[in-house]
């Protein structure tokens, strides 16, 4: 499901089972990324599809990445896998105006 940047951000904060998922490079992740959240780069491929299938099928996935589309390219991929409550931002972290690290 695409959410919008505030939106994405409200569920994120109320939801218990939120896990924030960075799906950009390692270079990227390293310039600027939201707070608390777990990168697996999806250009690893095969590499990207192994370590989803070690995630946790129950939690809630708010997924991102630079502006939009590999996130939402790993929220298809992941629902394919058996991940029910995926969660795309749109606009990624260039449109994002909450907090960083």
């Amino acid at each position: 499901m695409n959410l919008t940047q505030d939106s994405w951000w409200e569920e994120v904060q109320k939801d218990p089972n939120a896990v924030i998922l960075d799906v950009r490079t390692i270079e990227e992740v390293e310039e600027l990324a939201i707070p608390n959240s777990i990168n697996i780069d999806i250009y690893k491929g095969q590499g990207f599809l192994d370590e989803l299938e070690q995630l946790d099928k129950d939690k809630s996935y708010y997924v991102y990445c630079k502006s939009g589309g590999r996130s939402n390219q790993a929220c298809l991929l992941m629902g394919q896998l058996g991940f029910d409550k995926t969660f795309n931002l749109l606009g990624g972290i260039t449109e994002w105006e909450g907090p960083t690290v």
